[in-house]
């Protein structure tokens, strides 16, 4: 009876596994983290925090996201700030430390990364209508608990794995390749500590290595602000700075 009832148990579990869709995770989702009214009623947001990449390195990070596909990100170490941002059209980095004070083209690498960066709500919200395609792909075990794993595939062709948690829907880890100069490499993030800003709960804490590795690099925010005002020229790309003394 035992064995009956164990088998019955089982065949219960992998119908609803095979019924649950992608869509189905992530409409539960969109709910958990406070709906698509509250989603769309933000307009922007400014992150602000602190970066650390083990052995004592740490440094202050900032992240502007104005909609529809606008972001700033600002990495600021021993009283340098370098800049890498784009405004929809173009995108263009700031790197102090290699003495560089103009601003420049990002590298089509580069690029392609902010490009998903600026994708204000993230590549589930929406999907469809950006051209991405999520697949539901079974059940894995991250740090010893279930999770729904999404396969999504980018309008780019890029693909990366969402592991959502069971109990709230939320992505608890996404595993994604990306190029780093001109060698393809394999890397993990982990979300956690989600907080409510203005109805929409976001994560406090991101977590990233490369696949494989015990080298943590973590960002944790101490604050994240909705709607606050951001003017659009904070996403152009400045005009070369004159040498003092000149003039045109």
């Amino acid at each position: 009876m035992r064995n009956a009832f164990l088998g019955l148990a089982g065949l219960a579990l992998a119908a609803s596994l095979s019924a649950q869709t992608a869509d189905d995770i992530i409409a539960k989702y969109l709910k958990t983290v406070g709906g698509m009214d509250k989603i769309q009623a933000v307009q922007t947001l400014r992150r602000a925090g602190t970066f650390n990449g083990g052995g004592g390195f740490e440094a202050a990070v900032l992240q502007e996201n104005k909609r529809p596909n606008k972001v700033r990100e600002e990495f600021s170490l021993q009283g340098m700030t370098g800049v890498n941002a784009y405004d929809g059209k173009t995108g263009w980095k700031i790197e102090p430390w290699q003495g560089k004070k103009d601003a420049e083209a990002l590298s089509e690498d580069e690029m392609k990364q902010i490009v998903e960066d600026a994708d204000f709500d993230e590549p589930l919200v929406h999907y469809q209508q950006k051209g991405n395609k999520v697949e539901f792909v079974g059940m894995e075990q991250v740090e010893g608990t279930d999770a729904y794993k999404l396969k999504v595939t980018l309008t780019s062709g890029d693909v990366r794995y969402y592991y959502m948690d069971t109990d709230y829907y939320v992505p608890i880890k996404i595993e994604m390749k990306r190029m780093i100069r001109g060698a393809e490499q394999e890397f993990e993030t982990s979300l956690g500590d989600y907080k409510e800003v203005a109805g929409w709960y976001l994560p406090y804490s991101v977590e990233t290595r490369r696949k494989g590795s015990e080298d943590v690099q973590k960002i944790t925010f101490e604050k994240i602000e909705a709607n606050v005002p951001i003017d659009d020229g904070r996403f152009a790309k400045p005009e070369p700075k004159q040498p003092a003394g000149k003039e045109d």
